[in-house]
């Protein structure tokens, strides 16, 4: 039920779409962070692929129920895995999975649709979702979204993290305030990294993200391995984060690094719960580089062929590193972008020491 108030309208029960990918879920976490603010006995709901959702619900946590400090965000988290069904979109097992997640959706009686994602896909799964309001950018990502909108919010900004939150206070009726994000605390991985920590007597430590989502955005593993052995002298230790399929970049990051970096594969909760404890984090445009910045953590970040005014880290201290040759383009080209690679290591270290010692000035004095 909707109800009109002095304040804007009252949302009873409101259903984010946001499916994919890591970098734009999280990238979709302040403006559905802002809604929860604004209705906060909402039933809020969230339809996210399973690879993604543990950026909203810790593992081994009920998807629905009472909020948790391991679902904090949102009270139902709905997942589909719309790759995997492509490819068996005429089994009867991909069918009844499908009519599991719907009638799951359809049976919560949302009130109100937001699609955060601006695919056609997502405009279409928020229509379908039964919501009597379905809600979009006006310029969607992809033009043809909009017609399954019933309302649509002007742009603000150029950062995708700005256009959400228009999106979102055109659902609130006013403006709102960003304020940080929720993101999932299980308590055994937490424990866990600690232990970890402590076995290999890290401390102080920077994260270091060889990987991206394509060549053209990777600067040189072993030049990560560099920073960290530049690091190593100022008494800052250094975790390689790699995930699937980018095991021989942290090899060739650990190895030039001479035992200055250890490299770590961690799932998304422990992934959380390592950037909660990082000073600094390193990378490139790509999903642990947005959580770090979710998390307020100091980022120094490299890009290449990708806009960072668009998608650069955002709400916390940051130096973004790039050149001015290296094209705007989400062409998945294999190789690295020739702008990226002329950013030095001794560029990377600099920054990485001036956010340092800004942190530690701040410390000081706070």
């Amino acid at each position: 039920m909707i109800v009109q108030s002095e304040e804007g309208p009252q949302i009873e029960r409101l259903l984010i779409v946001r499916l994919s990918s890591m970098g734009d879920v999280i990238h979709a976490l302040p403006a559905a962070q802002a809604l929860r603010d604004a209705f906060p006995q909402a039933v809020i709901g969230w339809l996210i692929d399973e690879r993604w959702a543990e950026l909203l619900c810790a593992p081994g946590t009920p998807h629905r129920g009472p909020r948790l400090p391991q679902r904090p965000l949102v009270d139902w988290v709905h997942t589909v895995n719309l790759r995997t069904w492509g490819k068996s979109l005429l089994s009867i097992h991909t069918a009844q999975q499908i009519a599991k997640v719907w009638n799951d959706v359809r049976s919560t009686h949302y009130d109100v649709a937001v699609d955060l994602q601006g695919a056609i896909r997502s405009a279409v799964l928020s229509r379908w979702s039964g919501a009597r309001m379905v809600y979009g950018a006006a310029e969607p990502r992809e033009s043809p979204a909009s017609i399954w909108y019933t309302r649509q919010a002007a742009p603000r900004g150029p950062h995708v993290i700005e256009q959400g939150l228009s999106v979102a206070e055109a659902v609130a009726g006013r403006k709102l305030r960003m304020s940080s994000v929720k993101l999932p605390r299980g308590p055994e991985t937490e424990r866990r990294i600690e232990h970890l920590l402590e076995g290999q007597g890290i401390r102080h430590f920077a994260i270091l993200n060889p990987g991206a989502g394509w060549g053209a955005k990777r600067w040189p593993a072993e030049r990560y391995g560099m920073v960290a052995k530049a690091l190593a002298q100022d008494g800052v230790g250094a975790i390689i984060n790699y995930g699937p399929g980018e095991e021989e970049l942290a090899r060739e990051a650990a190895a030039t690094s001479e035992g200055a970096a250890l490299p770590m594969k961690c799932s998304l909760t422990e992934l959380i719960a390592l950037s909660r404890r990082a000073r600094l984090f390193v990378g490139g445009d790509t999903g642990p580089l947005h959580l770090a910045a979710a998390l307020r953590v100091p980022v120094v970040a490299i890009f290449g062929p990708t806009d960072p005014a668009r998608n650069g880290p955002y709400g916390t201290p940051s130096i973004v590193l790039r050149d001015p040759a290296s094209p705007t383009t989400h062409a998945r080209r294999s190789k690295p972008d020739e702008g990226l690679l002329s950013i030095s290591v001794e560029t990377v270290v600099g920054a990485a020491r001036s956010l340092l010692a800004n942190a530690a000035a701040e410390g000081a004095h706070g």
